[in-house]
Protein backbone atom coordinates (compact mmCIF):
# COMPACT_ATOMS: atom_id res chain seq x y z
CA UNK A 1 0.00 0.00 0.00
CA UNK A 2 3.13 2.69 0.73
CA UNK A 3 4.22 2.32 -2.80
CA UNK A 4 0.80 3.15 -4.08
CA UNK A 5 -0.22 6.81 -4.46
CA UNK A 6 -3.53 6.75 -3.12
CA UNK A 7 -3.28 10.41 -2.42
CA UNK A 8 -6.38 10.98 -4.58
CA UNK A 9 -8.53 8.61 -4.79
CA UNK A 10 -11.58 11.58 -6.51
CA UNK A 11 -11.21 9.45 -9.74
CA UNK A 12 -12.60 6.11 -8.53
CA UNK A 13 -15.24 7.65 -7.23
CA UNK A 14 -16.24 8.64 -10.52
CA UNK A 15 -15.15 5.25 -12.18
CA UNK A 16 -17.64 3.55 -9.64
CA UNK A 17 -20.48 6.28 -10.03
CA UNK A 18 -19.88 5.30 -14.12
CA UNK A 19 -20.05 1.83 -13.04
CA UNK A 20 -22.54 1.09 -10.05
CA UNK A 21 -22.13 -2.71 -10.22
CA UNK A 22 -18.50 -1.81 -8.86
CA UNK A 23 -19.94 -0.94 -5.26
CA UNK A 24 -21.98 -4.09 -5.26
CA UNK A 25 -18.11 -6.21 -5.68
CA UNK A 26 -16.55 -4.24 -3.23
CA UNK A 27 -18.99 -5.40 -0.74
CA UNK A 28 -19.22 -8.97 -1.39
CA UNK A 29 -15.13 -9.14 -1.68
CA UNK A 30 -14.71 -6.87 1.77
CA UNK A 31 -15.40 -10.21 3.64
CA UNK A 32 -11.89 -11.31 2.48
CA UNK A 33 -10.49 -8.52 3.79
CA UNK A 34 -7.86 -7.75 0.87
CA UNK A 35 -5.97 -4.48 2.20
CA UNK A 36 -6.26 -2.30 -0.55
CA UNK A 37 -10.27 -2.73 -0.54
CA UNK A 38 -10.23 -2.39 2.97
CA UNK A 39 -8.87 1.04 2.06
CA UNK A 40 -11.03 2.02 -0.84
CA UNK A 41 -14.11 0.89 1.16
CA UNK A 42 -12.97 3.21 3.40
CA UNK A 43 -12.93 6.36 1.44
CA UNK A 44 -15.57 8.82 1.93
CA UNK A 45 -16.79 8.43 -1.77
CA UNK A 46 -17.37 4.88 -0.94
CA UNK A 47 -19.75 5.98 1.52
CA UNK A 48 -21.92 8.13 -0.13
CA UNK A 49 -22.36 5.90 -3.31
CA UNK A 50 -22.18 2.19 -1.64
CA UNK A 51 -24.20 -0.33 0.74
CA UNK A 52 -26.72 0.92 3.59
CA UNK A 53 -25.19 3.91 4.49
CA UNK A 54 -26.08 5.64 0.96
CA UNK A 55 -29.96 4.76 1.90
CA UNK A 56 -29.59 6.06 5.33
CA UNK A 57 -27.93 9.38 4.08
CA UNK A 58 -30.73 9.32 1.71
CA UNK A 59 -33.57 8.90 4.48
CA UNK A 60 -31.92 11.77 6.68
CA UNK A 61 -31.83 13.88 3.10
CA UNK A 62 -35.49 13.25 2.25
CA UNK A 63 -37.21 12.85 5.72
CA UNK A 64 -40.15 16.25 4.79
CA UNK A 65 -41.28 13.26 2.54
CA UNK A 66 -42.18 10.99 5.07
CA UNK A 67 -46.19 10.96 6.32
CA UNK A 68 -46.67 13.17 8.93
CA UNK A 69 -48.88 10.61 11.17
CA UNK A 70 -46.91 7.71 10.50
CA UNK A 71 -43.18 8.39 9.84
CA UNK A 72 -44.03 5.96 6.51
CA UNK A 73 -41.60 7.45 3.68
CA UNK A 74 -43.37 5.50 0.62
CA UNK A 75 -40.95 7.24 -1.69
CA UNK A 76 -37.78 5.84 -0.81
CA UNK A 77 -36.22 2.95 -2.94
CA UNK A 78 -35.93 -0.41 -1.06
CA UNK A 79 -31.88 -1.21 -0.56
CA UNK A 80 -30.79 -4.14 -2.09
CA UNK A 81 -29.50 -6.82 0.59
CA UNK A 82 -25.46 -7.01 -0.14
CA UNK A 83 -25.17 -10.64 -2.24
CA UNK A 84 -21.39 -10.91 0.12
CA UNK A 85 -19.23 -14.32 -1.30
CA UNK A 86 -22.55 -15.19 -3.85
CA UNK A 87 -21.95 -11.66 -6.10
CA UNK A 88 -20.17 -14.56 -8.26
CA UNK A 89 -23.82 -16.51 -8.54
CA UNK A 90 -25.66 -13.29 -8.70
CA UNK A 91 -23.68 -12.00 -11.60
CA UNK A 92 -24.09 -15.45 -13.65
CA UNK A 93 -27.72 -15.29 -13.03
CA UNK A 94 -28.06 -11.67 -14.27
CA UNK A 95 -26.04 -12.41 -17.33
CA UNK A 96 -27.97 -15.65 -18.28
CA UNK A 97 -31.46 -14.33 -17.52
CA UNK A 98 -31.20 -10.86 -18.70
CA UNK A 99 -30.88 -11.64 -22.47
CA UNK A 100 -33.64 -14.46 -22.25
CA UNK A 101 -36.43 -12.10 -20.10
CA UNK A 102 -35.61 -9.35 -23.14
CA UNK A 103 -35.83 -11.85 -26.01
CA UNK A 104 -39.35 -13.60 -24.05
CA UNK A 105 -41.25 -10.63 -23.47
CA UNK A 106 -39.81 -8.79 -27.32
CA UNK A 107 -41.50 -12.02 -28.44
CA UNK A 108 -44.65 -11.78 -26.56
CA UNK A 109 -45.40 -7.64 -26.91
CA UNK A 110 -44.11 -7.79 -30.37
CA UNK A 111 -45.54 -10.90 -32.00
CA UNK A 112 -47.91 -13.43 -29.86
CA UNK A 113 -49.70 -10.77 -28.42
CA UNK A 114 -51.38 -9.85 -31.87
CA UNK A 115 -52.06 -13.62 -32.59
CA UNK A 116 -55.56 -14.56 -32.39
CA UNK A 117 -55.10 -17.02 -29.71
CA UNK A 118 -57.18 -17.79 -26.63
CA UNK A 119 -56.98 -16.19 -23.20
CA UNK A 120 -55.31 -19.45 -22.09
CA UNK A 121 -52.61 -19.62 -24.48
CA UNK A 122 -51.29 -16.11 -23.71
CA UNK A 123 -51.69 -16.76 -19.95
CA UNK A 124 -49.16 -19.08 -20.30
CA UNK A 125 -46.94 -16.76 -22.36
CA UNK A 126 -46.85 -14.24 -19.52
CA UNK A 127 -46.22 -16.86 -16.60
CA UNK A 128 -43.10 -17.88 -18.61
CA UNK A 129 -42.21 -14.18 -18.31
CA UNK A 130 -42.28 -14.48 -15.28
CA UNK A 131 -40.89 -17.72 -14.37
CA UNK A 132 -37.55 -16.42 -16.39
CA UNK A 133 -36.74 -13.92 -13.72
CA UNK A 134 -37.27 -16.74 -10.81
CA UNK A 135 -40.83 -15.64 -9.56
CA UNK A 136 -42.07 -18.83 -9.01
CA UNK A 137 -43.75 -18.42 -6.02
CA UNK A 138 -47.25 -17.39 -5.29
CA UNK A 139 -48.93 -17.35 -1.98
CA UNK A 140 -52.20 -16.43 -2.90
CA UNK A 141 -55.07 -15.58 0.17
CA UNK A 142 -58.64 -14.15 -0.20
CA UNK A 143 -60.97 -12.87 2.62
CA UNK A 144 -63.27 -15.46 3.75
CA UNK A 145 -61.86 -18.37 1.76
CA UNK A 146 -59.78 -21.74 3.79
CA UNK A 147 -57.28 -22.69 2.20
CA UNK A 148 -58.34 -25.85 -0.46
CA UNK A 149 -61.95 -24.62 -1.16
CA UNK A 150 -61.49 -21.97 -3.68
CA UNK A 151 -63.30 -23.98 -6.55
CA UNK A 152 -66.64 -23.57 -4.22
CA UNK A 153 -66.13 -19.78 -3.49
CA UNK A 154 -65.10 -18.42 -7.38
CA UNK A 155 -67.59 -15.87 -6.58
CA UNK A 156 -64.69 -14.12 -4.74
CA UNK A 157 -62.48 -14.14 -6.86
CA UNK A 158 -62.80 -11.11 -9.93
CA UNK A 159 -64.28 -12.07 -13.05
CA UNK A 160 -66.20 -10.02 -15.89
CA UNK A 161 -68.09 -7.18 -15.06
CA UNK A 162 -66.11 -6.27 -11.93
CA UNK A 163 -63.48 -4.20 -10.91
CA UNK A 164 -60.34 -4.58 -9.61
CA UNK A 165 -58.54 -1.75 -7.16
CA UNK A 166 -54.69 -2.92 -7.03
CA UNK A 167 -51.93 -1.46 -4.90
CA UNK A 168 -49.28 -0.23 -7.14
CA UNK A 169 -45.77 -1.06 -6.33
CA UNK A 170 -43.87 -2.52 -9.39
CA UNK A 171 -43.77 -3.39 -13.17
CA UNK A 172 -44.74 -7.21 -12.18
CA UNK A 173 -48.01 -6.23 -10.39
CA UNK A 174 -49.63 -5.52 -14.20
CA UNK A 175 -47.61 -8.95 -15.53
CA UNK A 176 -49.05 -10.86 -12.86
CA UNK A 177 -52.70 -9.39 -12.88
CA UNK A 178 -52.63 -10.10 -17.07
CA UNK A 179 -51.41 -13.70 -16.27
CA UNK A 180 -54.10 -14.46 -13.69
CA UNK A 181 -57.06 -12.46 -14.44
CA UNK A 182 -56.80 -11.78 -18.47
CA UNK A 183 -58.06 -7.83 -17.67
CA UNK A 184 -58.11 -4.65 -19.02
CA UNK A 185 -55.83 -1.95 -17.62
CA UNK A 186 -56.70 1.65 -17.04
CA UNK A 187 -54.35 4.36 -15.75
CA UNK A 188 -56.11 7.13 -13.05
CA UNK A 189 -55.39 10.50 -12.36
CA UNK A 190 -55.81 12.61 -9.02
CA UNK A 191 -57.44 15.83 -11.13
CA UNK A 192 -60.49 13.59 -12.57
CA UNK A 193 -62.68 10.88 -11.80
CA UNK A 194 -62.48 10.00 -15.54
CA UNK A 195 -59.96 6.39 -16.43
CA UNK A 196 -57.31 6.43 -19.67
CA UNK A 197 -57.56 3.10 -21.09
CA UNK A 198 -53.83 1.31 -21.51
CA UNK A 199 -52.65 -1.70 -22.62
CA UNK A 200 -50.69 -4.56 -20.48
CA UNK A 201 -47.54 -2.94 -21.89
CA UNK A 202 -48.30 0.86 -20.89
CA UNK A 203 -49.48 -0.72 -17.34
CA UNK A 204 -46.11 -1.78 -17.03
CA UNK A 205 -44.16 0.55 -18.59
CA UNK A 206 -46.17 3.42 -16.21
CA UNK A 207 -44.20 2.03 -13.43
CA UNK A 208 -41.23 3.54 -14.61
CA UNK A 209 -42.39 6.78 -15.39
CA UNK A 210 -42.79 9.97 -13.44
CA UNK A 211 -46.29 10.51 -11.77
CA UNK A 212 -49.04 12.78 -13.19
CA UNK A 213 -51.38 14.59 -11.86
CA UNK A 214 -53.34 15.16 -15.32
CA UNK A 215 -53.96 13.22 -18.14
CA UNK A 216 -52.23 14.28 -21.58
CA UNK A 217 -54.36 16.78 -23.45
CA UNK A 218 -55.22 13.84 -26.22
CA UNK A 219 -55.87 10.86 -24.14
CA UNK A 220 -58.97 8.96 -24.30
CA UNK A 221 -61.01 9.08 -21.19
CA UNK A 222 -64.05 7.22 -19.96
CA UNK A 223 -65.64 6.18 -16.84
CA UNK A 224 -65.76 2.77 -15.78
CA UNK A 225 -69.34 2.38 -16.19
CA UNK A 226 -68.28 2.76 -20.15
CA UNK A 227 -65.57 0.49 -19.64
CA UNK A 228 -67.80 -2.17 -18.52
CA UNK A 229 -70.31 -1.87 -21.43
CA UNK A 230 -67.24 -2.35 -23.87
CA UNK A 231 -65.15 -4.75 -22.15
CA UNK A 232 -68.29 -7.03 -20.85
CA UNK A 233 -66.07 -10.47 -21.19
CA UNK A 234 -63.37 -8.66 -18.82
CA UNK A 235 -62.35 -7.90 -15.83
CA UNK A 236 -61.37 -3.77 -15.36
CA UNK A 237 -58.17 -3.19 -13.16
CA UNK A 238 -57.93 0.16 -11.57
CA UNK A 239 -54.74 1.84 -9.90
CA UNK A 240 -56.40 3.80 -7.56
CA UNK A 241 -52.91 5.55 -6.17
CA UNK A 242 -51.99 6.46 -9.46
CA UNK A 243 -48.48 6.06 -9.00
CA UNK A 244 -46.17 3.86 -7.70
CA UNK A 245 -44.61 3.00 -4.05
CA UNK A 246 -42.26 0.81 -2.43
CA UNK A 247 -44.81 -1.03 -0.53
CA UNK A 248 -44.84 0.27 3.23
CA UNK A 249 -48.00 2.79 2.61
CA UNK A 250 -51.32 2.99 0.41
CA UNK A 251 -51.47 6.67 -1.24
CA UNK A 252 -54.65 8.92 -1.42
CA UNK A 253 -57.09 7.40 -3.93
CA UNK A 254 -58.03 8.84 -7.30
CA UNK A 255 -61.59 9.75 -7.44
CA UNK A 256 -61.95 7.09 -10.45
CA UNK A 257 -63.75 4.45 -9.04
CA UNK A 258 -66.65 6.52 -8.17
CA UNK A 259 -67.54 5.43 -11.77
CA UNK A 260 -68.49 2.55 -11.40
CA UNK A 261 -72.05 1.70 -11.25
CA UNK A 262 -74.34 0.95 -8.31
CA UNK A 263 -73.79 -2.84 -6.87
CA UNK A 264 -71.07 -3.24 -9.41
CA UNK A 265 -67.99 -5.42 -7.64
CA UNK A 266 -64.87 -3.50 -6.22
CA UNK A 267 -62.42 -6.26 -5.48
CA UNK A 268 -59.18 -4.71 -3.17
CA UNK A 269 -56.58 -6.52 -4.33
CA UNK A 270 -52.28 -6.18 -2.72
CA UNK A 271 -49.64 -7.68 -3.93
CA UNK A 272 -45.79 -7.51 -1.66
CA UNK A 273 -42.98 -8.88 -2.70
CA UNK A 274 -39.93 -10.90 -1.41
CA UNK A 275 -37.51 -9.66 -1.59
CA UNK A 276 -39.13 -6.18 -1.93
CA UNK A 277 -36.29 -4.16 -3.51
CA UNK A 278 -37.81 -4.89 -6.89
CA UNK A 279 -40.34 -2.17 -7.00
CA UNK A 280 -40.01 0.97 -8.11
CA UNK A 281 -40.84 4.18 -6.51
CA UNK A 282 -38.28 6.02 -8.38
CA UNK A 283 -38.83 6.89 -12.23
CA UNK A 284 -36.22 5.77 -14.90
CA UNK A 285 -34.78 2.71 -12.92
CA UNK A 286 -34.95 0.50 -15.14
CA UNK A 287 -31.35 -0.72 -14.75
CA UNK A 288 -31.55 -0.97 -10.52
CA UNK A 289 -34.82 -3.17 -11.21
CA UNK A 290 -33.35 -5.49 -13.76
CA UNK A 291 -30.55 -5.94 -11.22
CA UNK A 292 -32.66 -6.85 -8.47
CA UNK A 293 -34.72 -8.81 -10.62
CA UNK A 294 -32.61 -11.23 -12.58
CA UNK A 295 -29.39 -11.38 -10.08
CA UNK A 296 -31.77 -13.07 -7.01
CA UNK A 297 -32.76 -17.11 -7.73
CA UNK A 298 -36.43 -16.68 -6.79
CA UNK A 299 -38.85 -14.64 -5.92
CA UNK A 300 -42.29 -14.51 -4.07
CA UNK A 301 -45.54 -13.10 -4.34
CA UNK A 302 -48.06 -12.24 -2.46
CA UNK A 303 -51.18 -11.57 -3.14
CA UNK A 304 -54.06 -11.30 -0.99
CA UNK A 305 -57.86 -10.68 -2.28
CA UNK A 306 -60.69 -8.61 -0.13
CA UNK A 307 -63.63 -9.33 0.10
CA UNK A 308 -65.79 -7.19 -2.58
CA UNK A 309 -66.63 -3.76 -1.61
CA UNK A 310 -69.55 -1.83 -3.46
CA UNK A 311 -70.72 1.85 -3.86
CA UNK A 312 -73.95 1.72 -1.85
CA UNK A 313 -74.59 1.39 2.03
CA UNK A 314 -76.90 -1.58 0.83
CA UNK A 315 -74.30 -4.23 -0.75
CA UNK A 316 -75.58 -7.52 -1.74
CA UNK A 317 -75.64 -9.99 0.52
CA UNK A 318 -73.72 -13.54 -0.91
CA UNK A 319 -74.29 -15.90 1.75
CA UNK A 320 -74.71 -15.18 4.97
CA UNK A 321 -73.19 -12.09 7.10
CA UNK A 322 -69.50 -10.83 6.06
CA UNK A 323 -66.83 -12.62 7.70
CA UNK A 324 -64.74 -9.89 8.82
CA UNK A 325 -61.24 -11.39 8.85
CA UNK A 326 -59.31 -12.80 6.44
CA UNK A 327 -57.92 -16.77 5.86
CA UNK A 328 -54.39 -15.94 7.28
CA UNK A 329 -54.38 -15.48 11.25
CA UNK A 330 -55.20 -12.10 12.44
CA UNK A 331 -53.02 -10.05 14.78
CA UNK A 332 -52.38 -6.41 15.71
CA UNK A 333 -51.06 -5.55 11.65
CA UNK A 334 -54.40 -6.66 10.33
CA UNK A 335 -56.74 -3.62 12.27
CA UNK A 336 -53.77 -1.17 12.43
CA UNK A 337 -55.52 0.84 10.17
CA UNK A 338 -58.04 1.92 12.48
CA UNK A 339 -54.79 3.22 14.31
CA UNK A 340 -53.87 5.47 11.23
CA UNK A 341 -52.85 8.94 12.62
CA UNK A 342 -55.10 10.89 9.54
CA UNK A 343 -58.69 10.77 9.27
CA UNK A 344 -60.43 9.09 5.93
CA UNK A 345 -60.92 13.03 4.54
CA UNK A 346 -57.70 13.79 4.21
CA UNK A 347 -56.46 10.25 2.66
CA UNK A 348 -58.45 10.94 -0.43
CA UNK A 349 -56.63 12.88 -3.52
CA UNK A 350 -58.12 16.51 -3.62
CA UNK A 351 -60.53 16.21 -6.68
CA UNK A 352 -59.89 20.08 -7.34
CA UNK A 353 -60.18 20.20 -10.99
CA UNK A 354 -63.19 17.48 -11.60
CA UNK A 355 -66.70 19.24 -10.96
CA UNK A 356 -68.18 18.55 -7.43
CA UNK A 357 -66.51 17.53 -4.16
CA UNK A 358 -66.45 14.45 -2.69
CA UNK A 359 -69.90 13.63 -0.72
CA UNK A 360 -70.23 11.66 2.19
CA UNK A 361 -71.45 8.44 0.69
CA UNK A 362 -67.92 8.24 -1.84
CA UNK A 363 -65.80 9.22 0.92
CA UNK A 364 -66.97 6.32 2.75
CA UNK A 365 -67.01 4.15 -0.33
CA UNK A 366 -62.97 5.11 -1.25
CA UNK A 367 -62.44 4.69 2.96
CA UNK A 368 -63.37 0.81 2.62
CA UNK A 369 -61.37 0.38 -0.49
CA UNK A 370 -58.14 1.99 0.69
CA UNK A 371 -58.97 0.34 4.09
CA UNK A 372 -58.95 -3.24 2.49
CA UNK A 373 -55.41 -2.69 0.58
CA UNK A 374 -53.90 -1.06 3.67
CA UNK A 375 -55.78 -4.09 6.01
CA UNK A 376 -54.18 -6.50 3.13
CA UNK A 377 -50.66 -5.36 3.00
CA UNK A 378 -50.70 -5.14 6.56
CA UNK A 379 -49.62 -1.51 6.08
CA UNK A 380 -51.13 2.21 6.87
CA UNK A 381 -52.38 4.97 4.76
CA UNK A 382 -50.58 7.53 4.09
CA UNK A 383 -51.07 11.20 3.31
CA UNK A 384 -48.56 12.04 0.74
CA UNK A 385 -49.47 11.89 -3.29
CA UNK A 386 -49.06 11.96 -6.32
CA UNK A 387 -47.89 15.62 -6.03
CA UNK A 388 -45.78 15.20 -3.12
CA UNK A 389 -44.10 12.02 -4.97
CA UNK A 390 -43.42 14.67 -7.89
CA UNK A 391 -41.46 17.05 -5.48
CA UNK A 392 -39.15 13.89 -3.73
CA UNK A 393 -38.66 12.78 -7.60
CA UNK A 394 -36.95 16.44 -8.10
CA UNK A 395 -35.29 16.27 -5.26
CA UNK A 396 -33.71 12.69 -5.26
CA UNK A 397 -32.95 13.89 -9.61
CA UNK A 398 -30.87 16.71 -8.08
CA UNK A 399 -29.05 15.31 -5.61
CA UNK A 400 -27.75 12.31 -7.91
CA UNK A 401 -26.94 15.11 -10.09
CA UNK A 402 -24.79 16.65 -7.94
CA UNK A 403 -22.98 13.54 -7.28
CA UNK A 404 -21.79 13.36 -10.56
Amino acid sequence: MDSLSWSEPQWMGRVIEAFPVLPLLFDGLISFHIPWLQYLVSQPWHVNICGSQQHVAGMEKFSQYRDRGSGIAPFLPIPTEASGIALPFHIFLFTFRVPLLLTVTSFYFLFLQWLPLGPLAKKAALWVILGVPGIWWVDLQIDGVKKGSLAQNARRLPSPGTIIASSSASPIDALYLAAIFDPVFTASYPSTRLVQPITLFQAILRAFLPPQETPHPNARLVNLQTMLAEYPNQPIVVFPECTTTNGKGILPFAPSLLTAPRNTKVFPVSLRYTAPDITTPIPASFGTFLWNLCSKPTHCIRVRIAEAVYRTSTAPSESGPAVKTSSYKTNFFDTMQQDTASNGETLVAEDTHSPGSLNKEERVFLDKVADALARLGRVKRVGLGVREKQHFVQSWTKSRSRRR
